[in-house]
């Protein structure tokens, strides 16, 4: 009755004041510089005039672990003048007795980076809490509005993590849309929140990818809770990975057990208006192992290299009505749902009546709505060679495994060009003549002869050689003795 009735007056009083805030001021605080084993060591974040809005993690610190977080909200009012503060305290629990040493670090609360000045603690032997000599006389501290340490309890959750998919089945090559969601319950008491997700999924990815698959993943930018229904009853879906994956072969995929941990909150059994009315706690949820069967595609000559999925042909030709020696742009285009980026060009039949260049290749993805659909595009060009009536779907064809129809199927052009003009055929022969050196051929004689035996003109050179040589030595000495 009497914390009914200061209540009242408080909000009366500050009724009937205007608020001068002053401006918000951010202090980090570390605990003591000596603590026992079995007592707590705190990094208190305190904000005056204004509410913590944002703060990055508290440190990891070697030879402490951390407890959870508590708040503590205050309000005073000096002089007709109304001031409040906010505080956040993490509590660490030494592992053991020792000397320690915290590291400086900074800390951003509400987008301002606090540098904070490191120190040592020392954890001694464990200290016995001391009674409170006034307990008896006062009786209950709560029966004069003091302060007692608040009880907690722990809220049931009916959360659960899970790994599901669309399909139970596939044939290999054949997409499954997978998602790793956490899930809660739409009327859920136990407060949760998300703890260290990054660190936490890059950790689960790690275990969750299977190796045996092509993976087309759908980026999650920010965690939103999504209306589902499981079983007929109502769930918060929040994913936190999710993607579309292409067996590469017939082994099944699977996916292992992975845990998250997620804060979780106690409430306190009678809560105030004034102090803290929950605790941080943690708790892991672990999804079940899940397994995806993967079938062999039936026989079929192609059935290794063939793509899987449901696909459909949109092509454009830039007219039907050619002249043979001038070239017209071709595109086939295949679009629909499936492994796009793994999509190889069309089987094209080479032909003297046309020729046919390399294509261009272009793709395009799309994720949405929990599937992967696309459009990839072969652009020719087509040199048509010979006059008469052609149909393209004779020189232009790809083959896949249909899936919504279980069977092969091929995707052909019903274009029909008609190619007026002379004969080209025989251009690239006649643009490319050797000359009159090789037209000679056809008149040289093929019979094989012997070689002849000249090996008379080989000495008789030499010794031509061996005589001028004799004759200059011979005269060069003549020349000396007559000088001398």
């Amino acid at each position: 009755m009497r914390l009914r009735l200061f209540s009242i007056i408080f909000f009366c009083l500050l009724a009937g004041n205007a608020l001068k805030l002053n401006a918000q001021q951010i202090s980090i605080v570390l605990g003591p510089d000596e603590i026992g084993e079995n007592q707590s060591w705190t990094i208190t974040i305190t904000v005056q005039n204004e509410r913590i809005k944002s703060y990055d993690n508290f440190p990891e610190i070697d030879g402490f672990r951390k407890r959870g977080t508590s708040s503590q909200q205050s309000v005073s009012i000096i002089n007709g003048q109304v001031s409040n503060s906010q505080s956040l305290t993490m509590t660490y629990l030494p592992t053991k007795q020792g000397k320690y040493t915290i590291p400086d670090f900074t800390m951003k609360v509400n987008d301002k980076p606090i540098r904070v000045a490191g120190k040592k603690v020392k954890v001694g032997p464990p200290q016995q809490r001391q009674a409170d000599p006034f307990q008896d006389f006062f009786g209950r501290p709560d029966d004069f509005g003091g302060r007692n340490e608040t009880e907690f309890v722990d809220v049931k959750d009916e959360a659960f993590l899970a790994v599901r998919s669309n399909k139970d089945e596939v044939y290999a090559g054949e997409g499954v849309n997978v998602t790793l969601a956490f899930y809660v319950p739409r009327f859920n008491e136990a407060p949760l929140a998300f703890y260290e997700l990054p660190r936490q999924l890059g950790e689960i990815l790690k275990k969750i990818r299977p190796v045996n698959c092509w993976e087309e993943k759908f980026e999650i930018e920010s965690i939103e809770g999504e209306n589902v229904t499981i079983n007929g009853k109502d769930y918060m879906q929040y994913k936190i990975y999710q993607a579309t994956l292409y067996p590469l072969n017939s082994e099944p995929i699977r996916f292992p057990t992975v845990g998250l941990e997620m804060i979780k909150y106690k409430v306190a059994k009678n809560p105030s208006y004034f102090g803290q009315n929950r605790k941080e706690d943690f708790k892991t949820f672990y999804s079940k192992p899940k397994t995806i069967k993967v079938k062999e595609l039936p026989p079929h000559p192609l059935r290794d290299v063939v793509s899987v999925g449901d696909y459909h042909l949109q092509e454009a030709l830039g007219s039907t009505d050619l002249e043979t020696g001038k070239s017209t742009p071709y595109s086939f285009n295949i679009y629909g749902e499936g492994n796009i980026a793994s999509i190889e060009k069309p089987t094209v039949r080479t032909s003297s009546a046309f020729e046919f260049y390399e294509p261009n290749v272009r793709q395009d993805i799309n994720h949405a709505n929990n599937r992967v659909t696309g459009t990839k595009s072969f652009n020719y060009f087509i040199i048509p060679k010979e006059p008469g009536q052609y149909k393209v779907g004779d020189y232009f064809q790809w083959v896949f495994f249909n899936t919504s129809k279980k069977r092969y199927d091929t995707l052909r052009s019903n274009l029909t060009v008609f190619v007026k003009g002379e004969s080209k055929k025989n251009l690239a022969i006649e643009s490319n003549d050797a000359g009159s050196f090789y037209d000679r051929i056809n008149g040289t004689e093929n019979t094989i002869h012997h070689i002849r035996d000249d090996r008379w003109m080989r000495w008789t050179f030499n010794g031509f050689i061996v005589l001028t040589l004799g004759a200059s030595i011979f005269l060069l000495t003549r020349k000396r003795q007559r000088n001398s």
